[in-house]
């Protein structure tokens, strides 16, 4: 496949993500599953091509508007190789040429249009400070009031690649034999530095080069993610419930922990992704799972199982800001609810979730989230309304997990830690008082 035809395989990929309201990720899945003929070699290079040009997204807007041309997949394209891969005019003439199933010629006013960006570079000096940091304008005052002079380290942080990190499943494999089984395979695979569960490989191979993903030894999951899953602390033979369960990786990393031992529930109200989450269970040898659709987070089920739970982990619907390092798209293609929506969902699933832990057991609070709206100040509304909760700090916790930016809760980010954002406070019930017909011990 020639660089020409792989342009016009992004192009076509660009026009897809932009067409459709689906993550870039899964837009990008099903295109290579369709598109049987582009050769596996060349997917790499187109995806790599794609993320480029996400993560440039409003720098290449701010150019396209400068010069008065419309923000499209092709003006972009075409902007980011004079902009951010040098390419002469007559080399980009060249590329687009209509032949070896590149792209279409240039017309007039994209010739026009090479010309007045020649010789500049993708950042400029007049650009905002939002732009060069490519911060969404729904983003941009809470992300400001939270990192203060940091802003600039912390989303600069947030426009590099993120890395490939796995974690080991503990009932099937052992850490340092996985990691020197992808080291057989060529891959530059470290020990993660903060999950005692990771492994981190520094580039983004083909994942059918990684048998233990389908053996059930590994699982893609974020460093960080990881270790939402760590602070919940749940121990063998403990009740548990994943309240907002997803696609499963969180409960996972939970029932691994516990040896597969005691019960995890798997709860969420997507029906669907419960079932897809059943088939990672089975395929990673847990056996300690039970997966629960629930109609909402008022679901009656709540109410007949209160105080039954050792553990309750609310991994919340959030905006995500914590995850633009993996996907850039997100920042500009808002998917589900807006902050107005998730702010009182997240109030509601939390005070509901409460329910469940009994006397003496945890409530963990997490999101993917850098907001102070969605984290920290969720967890102070929760604390005022529910006086018999308190905080465990992190040090308590997990005293291993050092340089949070909370120094009570897990707060983690890209510039801090090379893991995605995440944030986790752990909440425990006061334990039930003693009967004073109790008899006292001797």
């Amino acid at each position: 496949m020639s660089f020409a035809a792989i342009l016009q395989a992004t192009l076509d990929l660009s026009e897809e993500v932009d067409a459709v309201a689906r993550p870039a990720d899964a837009v990008v899945s099903d295109f290579f599953r369709t598109r049987r003929d582009i050769p596996a070699p060349q997917r790499g290079p187109i995806s790599e091509l794609l993320y480029i040009l996400l993560r440039h997204h409003a720098r290449l807007g701010w150019w396209l508007k400068r010069h008065g041309r419309p923000d499209t997949p092709r003006n972009r394209l075409l902007a980011w190789l004079v902009l951010g891969a040098g390419k002469t005019r007559d080399q980009v003439q060249a590329l687009f040429s209509g032949v070896k199933f590149g792209p279409a010629p240039l017309t007039d006013q994209e010739r026009a249009l090479l010309v007045k960006l020649q010789g500049a570079r993708i950042d400029h000096p007049s650009m905002p400070e939002d732009v060069r940091y490519e911060c969404p304008e729904w983003g941009a005052e809470g992300l400001h009031r939270q990192f203060g002079e940091d802003f600039p380290q912390e989303m600069a942080a947030m426009l590099t690649p993120a890395p490939l990190d796995l974690r080991v499943n503990p009932i099937k494999a052992d850490r340092v034999q996985m990691l020197s089984a992808l080291r057989a395979l060529g891959l530059p695979a470290e020990l993660s530095p903060l999950s005692p569960y990771g492994i981190r490989v520094n580039e983004r191979p083909a994942l059918n080069r990684l048998p233990m993903l389908k053996t059930g030894e590994l699982e893609i999951q974020d460093e960080g993610s990881q270790l939402v899953a760590v602070v919940v602390d749940a121990k063998p033979g403990e009740r548990v419930v994943d309240f907002c369960a997803g696609a499963g990786g969180k409960t996972l990393a939970i029932a691994a922990q516990m040896k597969n031992k005691g019960h995890v529930i798997a709860c969420d109200v997507l029906e669907n992704r419960l079932k897809r989450a059943a088939e990672r269970f089975r395929r990673a040898g847990l056996h300690n799972i039970e997966t629960r659709p629930l109609a909402s987070e008022t679901d009656r089920w709540v109410k007949r199982h209160k105080g039954g739970f050792d553990r309750v982990l609310v991994d919340a619907p959030c905006s995500g800001t914590g995850t633009w390092r993996r996907n850039p798209d997100a920042r500009w293609r808002v998917l589900g609810p807006g902050l107005d929506a998730l702010l009182p969902l997240q109030a509601r699933i939390l005070a509901s979730a409460a329910r469940l832990v009994k006397p003496g057991g945890r409530l963990v609070y997490a999101t993917c989230s850098l907001l102070a709206e969605e984290n920290e100040e969720q967890v102070a509304a929760f604390l005022a309304a529910h006086p018999a909760f308190r905080v465990v700090p992190l040090s308590e916790v997990a005293p291993q997990i050092t340089g949070s930016a909370h120094p009570d809760y897990l707060a983690l980010t890209p510039a801090r830690h090379d893991t995605d954002g995440f944030f986790a406070a752990v909440l425990e019930r006061e334990a039930a008082p003693i009967p004073e017909t109790a008899p006292i011990p001797e």
